[in-house]
């Protein structure tokens, strides 16, 4: 057996305090139980002698075992509460070039803008403005803001414009096409640098 007797009562009154629904550290039950209920778990204890150690000794590494695994429920369930409770890093940096009006681009907005998308050496990808002298502008893309319709850089840096705003967006491969890429223009792992205006907002 790998528990001697005397660790036998506080196994008993450890798994006595979880099945009356007593769990997690002493600053967290303070602070989260109700003083009624409290008070009852704490009468009960004694009126059933769960601190004498009643329990048979071939109990004992089963109740060890109950108690170790909720123990670690208990720790794992709070270090993915603490993990969640982090900010998600951001996954774009953006330089505006011309400031736009007090018209802000909101999550569910249909928008229209120019852009130029390139690689960090400077190879263009796409774009749709024309090359020629005139510089006439192809019709705007148009999409809903926020909706996954494109990459979630644009979608994310885009929450952060406003109409008429000229901004360059560098957007890493998270936030991008990620490992895969997009063959034969974007190569995997690409971190992609974007000319965007916000034409219209509606």
């Amino acid at each position: 057996m790998p528990f001697s007797l005397h660790v036998l009562p506080f196994i008993v009154i450890l798994q006595f305090l979880r099945d009356n629904k007593v769990f997690g550290k002493v600053a967290s039950v303070a602070k989260g139980s109700k003083k009624d209920h409290l008070s009852a778990v704490y009468k009960k204890m004694f009126e059933t002698k769960a601190f004498t150690g009643t329990v048979g000794e071939g109990d004992v590494a089963e109740l060890a075992e109950k108690a170790a695994a909720a123990s670690l429920a208990e720790e794992r369930a709070e270090e993915a509460a603490a993990a969640a409770a982090v900010p998600e890093k951001v996954r774009f940096t953006k330089q505006t070039t011309k400031k736009g009006g007090t018209t802000k681009v909101r999550k569910g907005d249909l928008i229209s803008c120019n852009y130029t998308g390139s690689l960090v050496d400077g190879t263009v990808f796409d774009t749709n403005i024309t090359t020629s002298t005139s510089r006439k502008k192809k019709a705007g893309l148009k999409f809903r803001v926020g909706t996954g319709k494109v990459i979630r850089g644009w979608d994310e840096a885009l929450l952060t414009m406003s109409v008429g705003e000229k901004a360059t967006v560098t957007i890493e491969p998270d936030w991008a096409y990620g490992r895969k890429g997009l063959e034969p223009k974007i190569p995997p792992n690409a971190t992609l640098i974007f000319e965007i205006e916000v034409v219209s907002a509606e």
